[in-house]
């Protein structure tokens, strides 16, 4: 397992565990991050990644990215 933020633009990959406390997780899945799902590295800018999650796009900056495995 590594986290999103090593993922290469337009890869798409699993998520496999989230990490962090409650609060964390629970606003990562209100956003469609959750276990077993599939996500596209659109692009990265300044080390904030834009992703594909289900039929949105979504910014998240590095530190939310590391807390997903992948």
């Amino acid at each position: 397992m590594m986290p999103l933020s090593m993922a290469k633009t337009g890869e798409t990959v699993t998520i496999r565990k989230i990490t962090g406390k409650d609060e964390v997780r629970q606003h990562l899945a209100e956003l469609g991050f959750v276990v077993d799902s599939d996500v596209t590295v659109v692009n990265e800018i300044a080390g904030n990644l834009i992703l594909q999650v289900k039929d949105s796009r979504v910014a998240l900056d590095r530190g939310l990215a590391n807390r997903i495995m992948i």
